[in-house]
């Protein structure tokens, strides 16, 4: 996929051109770096995870669990319908026309979204649809960040910036309980460290796409780094990689 790289300014502010690719498991605070970087570069942001979280919904919704046919759940994901929004400042995701961005954070879909993620034809289907809307924002002459689990190594394998965050799994749990307790949801941390723990075993070992960092992804350690001090760096590597105006 062609990520060009040509720099410029959007209204004064420096614009992103070509593709950001971040990786890495759950709790790291990928998505609050990959959204305040998508916003100060003006650049679209996608995030692949609520894809797949959307696409557990649907299943959900069809009243088949982790225990259902792979066939049937397969059938169910593939044909749900949704559109993602790629505009930072309000990412959204509809599922049949409702708004899900808020559903499908809940234990529900926490707890079955590996499963369906690591269903082959799933993950081959919410591909496609991730290269249209990363082909459609580069073809705008403009930039997006993608984050997910594998960005860097099978979505965008030729992005220009790679970056795979990481943290301790009882950082990243910790990380989590704050953020279901402003959600309003409730979750012991005992609780929360077996299901950020159990999602690991479950992505790095999945047979389609695993998450690792690519080889040639810079590997971030946030266990002692506050998000602004984060986006310092992503900022400075989008700079060192030429990226910006």
């Amino acid at each position: 996929m062609p990520v060009g790289t040509t720099r410029t300014t959007h209204g004064g502010q420096v614009a992103l051109r070509g593709v950001v690719a971040m990786d890495g498991p759950s709790g790291t605070g990928k998505s609050t770096v990959s959204r305040r970087l998508a916003q100060s570069c003006a650049a679209a942001y996608l995030d692949t995870g609520a894809m797949y979280r959307a696409a557990t919904l649907a299943v959900l919704r069809a009243g088949l669990g982790e225990d259902a046919p792979a066939g049937e759940m397969t059938e169910v994901a593939t044909g749900a319908r949704m559109e993602s929004g790629t505009d930072p400042s309000s990412p959204t995701i509809t599922l049949d026309g409702d708004d899900v961005s808020a559903e499908i954070r809940g234990p529900e879909v926490t707890g079955l979204v590996s499963a369906v993620s690591a269903l082959p034809d799933v993950r081959t289907r919410l591909v496609a649809r991730q290269h249209a809307l990363i082909e459609a924002a580069v073809s705008r002459g403009g930039g997006i960040v993608v984050e997910g689990r594998d960005i860097g190594t099978v979505v965008v394998p030729d992005a220009p910036l790679k970056v795979y965050l990481t943290a301790s799994p009882e950082v990243r749990a910790a990380r989590r309980g704050r953020q279901n307790a402003r959600a309003g949801r409730e979750a012991d941390l005992h609780t929360t460290l077996a299901d950020v723990e159990r999602r690991d075993r479950l992505d790095s070992s999945r047979r389609v796409s695993p998450l690792y960092a690519a080889a040639d992804a810079l590997v971030l350690d946030t266990d002692r780094l506050s998000a602004d001090a984060v986006l310092d760096r992503l900022r400075e590597l989008v700079a060192e990689r030429g990226l910006d105006g």
